[in-house]
């Protein structure tokens, strides 16, 4: 497993070195290296990690998946891959092939419905979809009379409104009115909209825990080059301490991030200790990029907000990524209906056995 785990992560890093170095972004203007990049991650096969060979895709296991998303965090990869990660692992669950390209899922709130009509066509509107503008086609979760369904959908069939994050990424709005789509089978027992939630929201805490990452290394080498009254700031012991801060708060994500996607990859179904370490992790870290990304900047003073600067990239994105398949609120809201109906002296032992 581990040499598995080394050998996905080694060439996504390779790959994000070569054609998604955050400078070189930032200075093309023209976006000239989104495609070269893309085509680079479909030829490892990296976009469909989590689909069966039979499906089309790699067949890597959930854990290799999980290791992509917090390398691709470190380099604030801004290319659909966790997006088509999860809209192959949706169509997975009902045993449907994955086209090439890039694909997006729907719905990416909990508040948000797409239904299933009697006549087999899917409608409803889908809020702050990422890459909705980008993708060629939509993996949906969708509700009917009879439970829930998993739909490939051609992304042509709906209606877009373009929209920004903060990161300056596309978050659309996607509306399906009697779209009929290309296959529909109804989901298995266990795959609905809260289990695409926590597996979204999974992705989005390791992505967050690399970006961290990145902040804390910019940071410290910054601190380590710039120089105020005849010293580097790192010897300053406001500085120092900023410092120890970020690194805290970069280990807490990793560690909630980690152990959420470790609970998943070893689980045999989406169960309450699932549940509890995946609401748990997008709780930590969503406090964390906003912890942390205060930290950083103040480390790097007026300079970090500059465009000119790569440290935006990071921390941007990953106040952008908190809010996806339900913000810390929600959670927050969630995980305490969870222990109030099932009491902490039952779930204290789940917790304990991590």
């Amino acid at each position: 497993m581990a040499e598995s785990d080394n050998i996905v992560v080694e060439t996504a890093e390779k790959i994000f070195a070569d054609l998604a170095d955050p400078q070189t972004i930032n200075n093309d203007k023209k976006n000239a290296w989104q495609a070269p990049l893309w085509r680079a991650l479909s030829e490892a096969g990296l976009p469909l990690s989590w689909v069966p060979d039979d499906l089309g895709g790699s067949g890597a296991s959930l854990a290799d998946g999980f290791a992509l998303l917090n390398a691709a965090g470190r380099f604030a990869v801004a290319v659909p891959l966790a997006e088509t990660m999860l809209a192959g692992w949706l169509l997975a669950q009902a045993k449907i092939a994955s086209p090439e390209g890039e694909m997006t899922v729907l719905p990416a709130s909990p508040k948000d419905r797409i239904t299933l009509d009697a006549d087999g066509s899917l409608s409803g509107r889908a809020r702050g979809v990422p890459y909705a503008k980008a993708a060629k086609h939509f993996a949906v979760l969708a509700h009917g009379k009879d439970g829930a369904s998993i739909a490939l959908v051609d992304a042509g069939k709906g209606r877009i409104e373009s929209g920004l994050n903060v990161g300056y990424d596309h978050s659309d709005t996607v509306t399906l009115d009697k779209v009929q789509p290309i296959t529909l089978k109804p989901a298995p027992k266990g795959v609905d909209q809260t289990t695409l939630m926590l597996m979204g929201g999974v992705a989005r805490s390791l992505q967050i825990a690399g970006a961290l990452e990145s902040m804390l290394d910019i940071s410290v080498r910054y601190s380590n080059e710039r120089v105020a009254f005849e010293k580097k700031i790192s010897k300053f012991q406001a500085v120092q301490h900023n410092l120890a801060r970020l690194a805290g708060e970069s280990a807490a994500a990793l560690a909630a991030a980690t152990s959420a996607a470790d609970a998943i990859a070893n689980a045999t179904s989406f169960n309450d200790e699932v549940y509890l370490e995946a609401a748990s992790a997008k709780i930590r870290c969503a406090e964390a990029a906003e912890k942390g990304g205060a930290i950083a900047h103040q480390v790097h003073g007026a300079i970090g907000f500059t465009l000119e600067h790569i440290l935006h990239r990071y921390s941007l994105r990953a106040l952008a990524w908190r809010d996806d398949f339900g913000s810390e609120s929600h959670w927050a809201v969630e995980l305490g209906k969870l222990v109030a109906n099932r009491g902490a002296d039952e779930l204290w032992p789940l917790v304990a056995s991590r």
